[in-house]
């Protein structure tokens, strides 16, 4: 279980972020000076060297964001400029991809970061560029949306493996609707029937929070509150439900960590959008009561179960049912052991499930009037606390990635354990010492997230 450091401020982070962001610049340099078109989406390192895999090219937004954050918290004009470029050269494919869940990691990450620059004064104003930004994300949204299963009661984005299944891990890239909608944008159907794309938000973000996570209400037998089912599969005749499934965790009725920091993070993300929207977009669709209760009501089962279950410092294993688990012993009453030779950490999951304890957090302790009470209050402190406790444990070794040679930011993450794609060290059962894309881009946003508390700017948020 996360022990809470409730002493710890965000400026106590100060002198840790700024060598955080030395290295990234130079992880990025590093990086860039070996990109070339053609060598794929790359995901996680081979002995300190970023490669790609085969599977969907959801990485790409990651990789060319991650110099848009990097500008963002230092000022350096040659990252944005890198970021830009990159966007316009690497990203326009990915906004009409029909074939992936993903529009909210690629697309957000690139247009979404430079729109949002623009909209903060960070990047000149100029009336084209703006539209261009926009209408990639208007287009990407729609795109996303288009993706849809329709169940009993509503329906969702599914997954890359079919019209049948559900990923919790669409929750963050949900974050892409929300920007089209925001424009205006909807999706057109077949004889022009118009399709709220805010609609299709909040309904797919009920199924997740229906049949993803669990509350402890007896659902099945592994029905602990919580816990996350990676996918959900259901009968696309009828639109019933028939059971979890996993890709990439240890089992359907475990918990895959990452899973969990993405529906954590997603439902985070998705509540600061649900404030910026007015009531009477809401009435339509259930009211902002209903919809605000859902989504908060999986965030704090979550959250909760992401503090109870990870070990002491916050850094979780790759899986909470993973077998070799039990032979470690008290494995949640001390700090995670990546050195151990059973079961790998994942310090991705940590840098995703640490900016949504941070924003749940924030959410709760900031919403005015009737809307946040006592105990709201207590518990916003709570998470916010524990954000800053696995993000300063991400920030020092053996987390940190320190030695020039290695390209990746944050080591000791995870990619795919089931299909054993990840690197172990010679003479090792246990893959550690790597880093995969998607860690190193959300330690950068959480970093960026905690360095504008410091410096005293506006939240790093992309709605409102």
């Amino acid at each position: 279980m996360i022990r809470i450091r409730d002493e710890i401020k965000p400026a106590d982070l100060g002198p840790a972020l700024r060598r955080f962001w030395e290295l990234s610049a130079r992880k990025i340099d590093a990086f860039a000076r070996r990109l070339k078109p053609g060598d794929g989406s790359p995901v996680f390192t081979i002995e300190g060297r970023y490669f790609s895999r085969a599977w969907t090219d959801w990485t790409d937004g990651f990789v060319h964001g991650s110099p848009l954050i990097q500008f963002d918290a230092t000022g350096e004009a040659r990252f944005l400029e890198m970021g830009r470029a990159a966007t316009r050269a690497r990203m326009l494919n990915h906004v009409t991809h029909f074939g992936v869940h993903d529009h909210g990691f690629n697309n957000v990450s690139t247009f979404g970061n430079l729109w949002r620059l623009m909209n903060e004064g960070r990047l000149a104003e100029n009336e084209w560029e703006r539209g261009y930004y926009e209408l990639a994300l208007r287009a990407s949204g729609a795109v996303q949306a288009r993706r849809w299963t329709t169940i009993q009661g509503g329906g969702f984005i599914h997954s890359f493996n079919g019209s049948q299944s559900l990923f919790a891990d669409t929750m963050r890239s949900l974050r892409s609707l929300a920007l089209a909608h925001r424009f205006g944008q909807v999706l057109c159907g077949e004889q022009d029937v118009r399709i709220s794309l805010l609609r299709r938000l909040v309904e797919h973000a009920s199924a997740t929070a229906k049949f993803s996570v669990y509350y402890g209400e007896g659902r099945d037998h592994y029905d602990v509150r919580g816990r996350v089912a990676h996918e959900s599969i259901f009968n696309v005749e009828g639109g019933s439900y028939r059971c979890p499934s996993t890709q990439q965790g240890y089992s359907p009725f475990s918990t895959w960590t990452r899973a969990l920091a993405w529906v954590l993070l997603g439902f985070a993300e998705q509540l600061e959008f649900l404030d910026t929207c007015a009531d009477e977009e809401l009435a339509p669709i259930g009211g902002r009561a209903r919809i605000h209760g859902t989504m908060l009501k999986a965030a704090r089962a979550t959250a909760d179960y992401y503090l109870e279950s990870s070990p002491c410092d916050g850094i979780p294993y790759w899986d909470t049912g993973a077998p070799g688990l039990r032979e470690l012993g008290d494995h949640r009453g001390r700090p995670a052991d990546p050195f151990n030779a059973l079961e790998p950490v994942d310090s991705s999951a940590a840098t995703i499930a640490c900016q949504g304890l941070m924003r749940l957090g924030r959410h709760l302790s900031g919403r005015d009037g009737d809307r946040s009470g006592r105990e709201d209050q207590e518990s916003g402190r709570k998470y916010v606390q524990a954000g800053l406790t696995v993000l300063a444990a991400l920030l020092e070794e053996p987390y940190l990635s320190i030695d020039p040679g290695h390209e990746g930011l944050i080591l000791h993450a995870v990619y795919h354990r089931p299909n054993d794609w990840d690197h172990r060290p010679q003479g090792s059962a246990v893959p550690r010492g790597e880093s995969c894309i998607f860690g190193d881009y959300h330690a950068r946003e959480a970093a960026l997230y905690v360095q504008r508390w410091i410096d005293a700017k506006a939240e790093l948020r992309f709605f409102g």
